[in-house]
């Protein structure tokens, strides 16, 4: 027998183990399972772990069967790729200290596909491969035939068990029909110390911007076209407003040439509660606008109900390297990561950027349209 095939025998065992071992292994079960030395049995741990065929819950934590294998149970291997980018980009600079999973359905109710461990010491409460049951989680309803209509009216789905609360969010591709959930979980001393409203606006904003980029149009839960209302026009609350700008959508940025004629430019936009930072790369004509008349405005809006837009003007102030924190650099990779993902930013070739930050001296926004007679 080769080593080329005593390695695959020993990779099908490692595999196989997993399965039947739901709970998963350590690395000492399995290197007495496999009859493995420890340098030979962690190559192969390893291996299996760069290819995404074994996971870990933590670096020294038990093994369990990984994503690829995950996703020949019935997911196509392009789309789970996609979502675990998109939770897992949204999710780097989350601002709750919550445990957040994304979770798939399934034939059993909800299969676990990712996982964000709270900012803790306690691991995870959920487990990746792991399957989720109805009567233990809030995941499988949001999904036929679990569903029911009090989900649809909400929008999202709520378990309070003794000693945890798990709150479920639908993420959904074409806008309306949700193909995964968002999953958050937190104990039921905690969660009820805190405002639900706010939790929940949180995390539908994060399954908002994950369905914006798997492709969505418009964010509307167990709607249909047909009963997408408009409502009357109504302002923005600053945290309205705050929430809303958080979401990758790019800005219009309007400048004056030097003969004074309107230019207008779509830009990637970030904003951090008190300014908006843009970059434009090297030969932007309206970066040389800019540092010969500072005055702009910035329109953000969406095409969908609640039809909410968001309009910012201003003076763009020219940053310094040092002015942003790890530089300009920094902010172009950012920007890159929030519009493109992490794997196709890293495709976009270097340039030279400039930086600007925009602080506006007036920040106003609406959603819904004037219904007046």
């Amino acid at each position: 027998m080769s080593d080329t095939t005593r390695t695959l025998k020993k990779a099908f065992q490692f595999i196989e183990t997993l399965r039947q071992t739901p709970n998963g292994c350590s690395a000492l079960q399995l290197m007495q399972q496999l009859h493995m030395p420890r340098s030979s049995f962690f190559s192969l741990a390893n291996l299996l772990k760069e290819e995404e065929y074994v996971e870990q819950s933590h670096p020294r934590g038990n093994y369990f069967l990984g994503r690829r294998l995950l996703a020949w149970v019935g997911t196509p291997l392009p789309q789970w790729r996609e979502w675990i980018e998109a939770f897992e980009q949204e999710g780097m600079d989350k601002s709750i200290a919550e445990t957040l999973a994304l979770a798939l359905p399934h034939p059993q109710g909800a299969l676990i596909l990712a996982v964000l461990p709270a900012k803790s010491r306690l691991q995870p409460l959920y487990k990746i491969g792991e399957i989720l049951n109805y009567e233990e989680s809030a995941a499988p309803r949001l999904f036929p035939p679990f569903l029911d209509e009090l989900t649809v009216h909400q929008s999202y789905a709520l378990l309070y068990a003794p000693e945890l609360v798990e709150i479920a969010i639908p993420i959904c591709r074409n806008g309306s029909t949700p193909d995964a959930a968002l999953l958050s979980s937190c104990p039921r001393s905690r969660f009820e110390l805190q405002n639900i409203q706010g939790y929940l606006s949180y995390l539908r904003d994060m399954a908002m911007r994950i369905s914006y980029r798997l492709g969505a149009a418009f964010y509307a839960p167990y709607q249909t076209a047909r009963n997408l209302s408009i409502t009357e026009e109504s302002p923005l609350s600053p945290q309205d407003i705050n929430q809303f700008l958080q979401a990758p959508l790019v800005a219009r940025l309007a400048c004056l040439t030097r003969e004074g004629k309107p230019h207008v430019v779509p830009v990637w936009q970030e904003w951090d509660g008190k300014s908006f930072y843009v970059a434009a790369w090297e030969g932007s004509q309206w970066a040389v606008y800019l540092q010969e008349n500072p005055s702009v405005s910035l329109t953000i809006d969406e095409p969908w109900t609640p039809l909410r837009r968001v309009v910012a003007r201003g003076e763009a102030i020219r940053l310094r390297d040092t002015d942003y924190p790890g530089g300009t650099q920094a902010l172009v990779t950012r920007l890159r990561r929030r519009y493109l993902g992490e794997t196709l930013s890293k495709r976009v070739k270097g340039r030279s950027w400039q930086a600007f930050r925009i602080h506006p001296t007036s920040l106003r926004g609406w959603r819904g349209l004037p219904l007046g007679s």
